[in-house]
């Protein structure tokens, strides 16, 4: 008869990816760059000397494994925190713990932070002082650019590596060593193969998962292989790693953005359809192909930007799917049309200009006179009608602050329209040159 209590209940397995958690720092796969003999952190294992680092690489590609490798090499305590679920008082607590441990087995403590640029400024000050004082080794994780999202202070006392998603091939080693060790007796054909590696995206955890999805469905179906057809029943839809508002999204946009201005439309088609595919908001992607036409097209093809905005509308009223197709074909024009930044650099200049000048007064001649007084005082004397002059042109007006120095922030280009605006302003500085000589 059991002797066992009723309501035990058996430890659950551990998931894949913990299984096959590297035990070893020649067990990772990938990161040969940083691994590597001779690489900065193989080295930072032949040392024997700890130093706080954060590791900045997207999800899946060793972070915590590392830090992990790193407390079991030299012996250290480890402390982990998710900056999502963590505050000031787990800090703090972390702290003691580090503490204790120094006092009670003289045991050196790695606090590892995951996710630390979702920290603010006063969690990543809570840990500074005792990171100086060398109480603890920080370890941060993250997905984001720490130059934008970490503490200067902390910055200035971390080296930064940087991880990179795996390739195809080191995916491919991972799958072979799960197969061999946890996937025994159950086999994949090459379709179901390149798929799955093809889901993972770069993602170690992700592929990892996928497989350990996959072994749990063939054994509730009963089959022993693993085809294309078997996994199109398995696997959620094949969506590429896409943070929504991270460096991956702004890294696309850029990418998409220079495309178009580069003239390549099959580039910039790809780059949208990426972003779509990845779950961006296609009014925000509305947005910026708006923006792209007054910014790189400009005056050359000023049709490009009444297209855009009608994309944009078009998206409105159509949602998606339909309405992307309108995007689409706006990106296809905005990279095919002749481009000028023309305007843009103009403004920027102006602005510039504007910014760094004192105020100067409306001469006399352009101000408005709707009052009896204010022409007593000269407003408006002197005033010459455009429309009443020859060519519609005031040749030699200045409409300039009289005491303001000659300048031009407008330089239009020779591309498209803007070639026509050119000779247009050329003939009429013509004229002023030719009213001057008068």
């Amino acid at each position: 008869m059991s002797t066992g209590n009723l309501f035990d209940t058996p430890s659950p397995a551990a998931p894949l990816a913990e299984r096959l958690r590297p035990k070893h720092i020649n067990e990772v796969i990938g990161q040969s760059h940083l691994l590597g003999e001779g690489k900065p952190l193989s080295l930072a294992f032949q040392s024997g000397k700890l130093h706080s680092m954060i590791l900045w690489g997207p999800s899946g590609v060793g972070k915590t494994t590392l830090a992990r490798l790193m407390a079991s090499a030299f012996d250290a305590e480890f402390v982990p925190l998710s900056a999502v679920l963590s505050g000031v008082k787990d800090i703090r607590e972390a702290i003691a713990q580090a503490q204790l441990v120094l006092q009670q087995h003289g045991r050196h403590t790695i606090l590892f932070v995951d996710e630390v640029h979702r920290f603010n400024k006063s969690q990543q000050d809570a840990f500074l002082p005792f990171v100086e004082q060398g109480l603890v080794t920080f370890i941060g994780a993250t997905t984001e650019n720490p130059s934008f999202e970490v503490n200067n202070a902390l910055l200035s006392r971390s080296q930064v590596y940087v991880l990179y998603a795996l390739s195809a091939g080191e995916l491919e080693q991972l799958f072979e060593r799960a197969r061999r060790v946890a996937l025994q007796g159950l086999e994949f054909d090459d379709d179901a193969r390149e798929r799955i590696i093809g889901y993972a995206d770069g993602d170690a955890r992700r592929l990892l998962n996928a497989l350990e999805q996959s072994q749990t469905a063939a054994q509730t179906a009963g089959v022993g292989r693993i085809d294309s057809a078997f996994l199109d029943n398995t696997l959620a839809q094949n969506l590429r790693r896409f943070d929504k508002g991270g460096e991956a999204f702004y890294d696309q946009i850029s990418a998409l953005h220079k495309s178009v201005r580069g003239s390549n439309p099959d580039a910039a088609l790809y780059w949208l359809v990426r972003m779509l595919d990845g779950g961006a908001d296609p009014r925000y992607l509305a947005r910026r192909i708006v923006r792209m036409a007054w910014e790189d097209i400009g005056l050359a093809d000023p049709r490009a930007i009444q297209l855009t905005q009608d994309a944009a509308l078009t998206y409105e009223r159509l949602g998606s799917p339909e309405g992307e197709l309108a995007l689409a074909q706006a990106i296809l024009y905005l990279a095919c049309a002749p481009k000028s930044n023309a305007g843009y650099v103009a403004y920027n200049a102006a602005r510039a200009w504007v910014a760094q000048d004192g105020s100067r007064e409306v001469p006399l001649h352009l101000r408005n006179a709707p009052t009896k007084l204010m022409k007593q005082l000269d407003y408006g004397k002197g005033y010459r009608y455009a429309h009443n002059e020859e060519e519609g042109y005031a040749a030699g007006e200045n409409y300039f602050p009289d005491d303001m120095p000659e300048v031009s922030f407008y330089q239009p280009t020779d591309h498209g329209l803007e070639a026509k605006i050119a000779e247009k302003l050329a003939h009429l500085r013509e004229l002023d040159e030719a009213k001057k000589k008068k």
